[in-house]
């Protein structure tokens, strides 16, 4: 243990000789390079992969006049931020405002008729597209309209009064791009192999829309069990939190002990490694206090955090949410997550879940092999411990680099994805959509046959008539992820 701990010592003294060796004063650095000195300085300090890349190595400068003399190379602080990332970086941010980037999130709002929908080639008529509706947003203009999940068009009557067949190259401008207020439907049954026109037109309008937090939600009587059917199409922030808590309040209110959470429309992104740790206690809360997810630093900080803050490298289930309010808990052993429809492989967000739990609890992922991003990233600012207070206010850049990767309690990682428990269509049958939180909703019927039976051998009919699909409205709205975030003090390493 003395050995261990004399090693760290040595390591960490190493690093701070080295560090101070290119550390300077505010009031000795021009002004012309101090962004590029940021730069360079967060990344040196935190960034993932410093150790792969040789310009932030500690050894790359002798002295602060050298370093001095490598940062006047680069014109913009985006030519040394590029240079010192990796070619496979697809990650890491740097922000020229952070006093816009890091303003509080604002609740997603559209200016929207409220129809969701896909596009597929007409077998039997080249360059026809067909139009289905996937869903229907609540409350929203179509809500009240005849139109429905499952319903077909084939045209829209535009300006000038003329009806205007869906084509391939058209059909952006005439269902996405379009600038008049009004969308005109033209409506059609089809089977597979014949579109038959129905006469049926439906006007839709757009209206400023805001979704609401919680897409759907109800309880299935399942004899013994009682599942409780959660569909989510928000991000994981901060924002929806609290519904979230409070739809868990009403499920364990109706005794459910079953958990379904359906991600098919969502569009992930925009998490912190916090939030994820509250629906974990959510779905679980019989291990207060137990080690949720683990971080490991670069192979600079790490040994730092594990000499001066070790519990700060461990998140542990809370009891409670960042603004004090108590955690509701449905104490399961299982939990059932839907990743499926259109080739969705779930957000970074998403598979830190799903990881985290695993040690606890049976987590039944039901859908496609997940991406694997086991990511953290963090903001840095230009102060004494990267911290937004008392950063320099000459300018207002700040960095988004991958600062760590997670693990689980058991130290099980997701790099390479996560393997579903049981495999679904990649994407939904438009001939047979049946209705959200109905056992005519082929996809949840399934997966309520397997919560109930345990039988994996799904046989779901994905696309009978291999209809080529071209779009699908949701896949528009998922946000670039950029990783789970975190929130962590500092040392002020390198200055």
């Amino acid at each position: 243990m003395k050995q261990i701990i004399l090693k760290g010592l040595i390591l960490i003294l190493l690093v701070s000789i080295t560090l101070n060796s290119c550390n300077r004063s505010d009031e000795s650095l021009d002004s012309v390079i101090e962004v590029q000195d940021f730069v360079w300085k967060g990344m040196n300090a935190y960034y993932l992969y410093q150790e792969n890349i040789s310009d932030l190595s500690d050894e790359r400068f002798s002295s602060n006049q050298e370093l001095e003399s490598y940062l006047r190379g680069f014109d913009t602080p985006v030519d040394i931020f590029n240079s010192l990332k990796t070619s496979s970086d697809s990650r890491s941010i740097l922000i020229d405002d952070y006093t816009i980037s890091d303003a509080p999130r604002t609740l997603r709002s559209a200016f929207t008729p409220g129809m969701e929908f896909g596009l597929f080639k007409d077998p039997n008529k080249i360059d026809s597209i067909i139009g289905y509706v996937s869903h229907i947003l609540p409350l929203s203009y179509a809500a009240s309209k005849d139109i429905t999940r499952g319903d077909f068009f084939y045209a829209i009557i535009n300006q000038d009064l003329d009806t205007v067949r869906l084509v391939e190259n058209n059909f952006r401008e005439l269902l996405i791009d379009y600038q008049q207020d009004t969308l005109k439907l033209l409506m059609a049954n089809f089977d597979g192999e014949t579109l038959i026109i129905n006469n049926k037109r439906v006007d839709l309008v757009k209206k400023s829309y805001q979704y609401p937090p919680i897409f759907l939600k109800k309880v299935i009587d399942l004899g013994v069990k009682k599942a409780g059917y959660l569909m989510y199409n928000n991000d994981f922030s901060n924002n929806y939190i609290g519904d979230l808590n409070t739809t868990i309040l009403d499920f364990k209110n109706e005794s459910v002990n079953e958990l379904i959470i359906d991600l098919r429309y969502t569009i992930g992104s925009h998490s912190y490694a916090r939030t994820i740790a509250e629906i974990a206690t959510m779905i679980t809360g019989q291990f207060p206090e137990e080690i949720v997810m683990k971080e490991t630093w670069n192979l600079k900080a790490q040994p730092w955090f594990e000499l001066n803050q070790p519990e700060s490298l461990l998140t542990k289930f809370p009891t409670s949410l960042g603004n004090n309010e108590i955690i509701n808990s449905l104490n399961l052993s299982d939990v059932y997550i839907i990743l499926n429809g259109d080739s969705f492989t779930g957000s970074s967000a998403t598979e830190l879940l799903i990881n985290s739990l695993r040690p606890y609890i049976n987590v039944h992922v039901l859908g496609n092999k997940t991406r694997g991003d086991n990511l953290g990233s963090m903001s840095l600012y230009d102060s004494d411990d990267y911290e937004v207070y008392n950063a320099n206010l000459n300018h207002f850049y700040s960095l988004k680099p991958p600062v760590l990767k997670f693990s689980n309690k058991e130290d099980e990682t997701y790099d390479t994805g996560i393997i579903p428990t049981i495999q679904l269509c990649p994407t939904e049958n438009p001939l047979n959509l049946g209705e959200l939180g109905e056992v005519t909703d082929p996809l949840l019927k399934e997966v309520l046959i397997y919560v109930t039976t345990g039988n994996s051998g799904l046989n779901l009919p994905c696309n009978p008539f291999e209809l080529e699909i071209l779009y699908n409205s949701i896949n528009s709205q998922r946000i670039t992820d950029n990783g789970t975030f975190i929130k962590q003090d500092l040392p002020n390493l390198g200055r």
